[in-house]
Parts: C-alpha cells; structure tokens; sequence
C-alpha cells in the first residue's frame, strides 16, 4: 500500500510520535513508554511513519532508534499554504469591507452632528 505524510498525519498518536521524536532519538521501547497503547500497535504506527518517509529506523544492536525527518512535513506546508492565501485574500477584503463600512459610519454620524 502506497502511503503518504497525510495518511500519517490523520492519526493523533503518529502526530504526537513525531512530536516526541522531534527533539531526540529513542528506541522504540522508550516511545512505547510514552503511551497507553500496545507496543505491538507503536510498532504499527512507527511502520506508517516509516513507509512515509516521517522517520528512519536504524538497528544498533539489538535496538531500534527511530529519528524524525521533518521535512517531509513539507508537503503538507505547501498544501496548506495555497489555503492560506486564499483565506488571507478572503479576510483582506472583508477587513477592507468593514474599514469601509466604519468609515461611511463615522461620516455619517459627523454629518448629522454638525446638523444640529
């Protein structure tokens, strides 16, 4: 099964993996330690993590120490960011609509001061 870094990020136990990854290597016992699930099913997600791209498994004896590579995460930035700038275009011109509105406001109020 071909897999991607979006199937690995969907879950929340491989986004806290890579979180707990993102500053130091650990065996695969000591990432296990870090939930309350099955080492079988941390061996799973490592699995998927790997199959990603997200993180390298290197044998050192008879460990396994997992190390994050983060900048497969970029495919996600880059995903995100054709959003981003759609929504800032979105939230720039509804800033500009109400700095309008606002500005007819204050217009309007003087005017009918000045009146009296």
């Amino acid at each position: 099964m071909r897999r991607d870094v979006f199937q690995a990020v969907s879950d929340p136990t491989r986004r806290e993996i890579i979180h707990l990854l993102a500053n130091k290597k650990l065996n695969l016992n000591a990432v296990a330690e870090n939930f309350p699930i099955s080492r079988p099913a941390i061996s799973k997600h490592i699995k998927i993590l790997a199959e990603c791209g997200l993180i390298v498994i290197e044998q050192r004896g008879r460990d396994r120490f997992c190390e994050v590579k983060l900048y497969k995460l970029g495919e996600i930035s880059k995903w995100v960011d054709q959003y981003r700038k759609f929504w800032e275009a979105k939230l720039d011109s509804l800033e500009n609509y109400l700095t309008e509105l606002q500005t007819k406001s204050n217009i309007h109020q003087h005017g009918s001061k000045q009146k009296k």
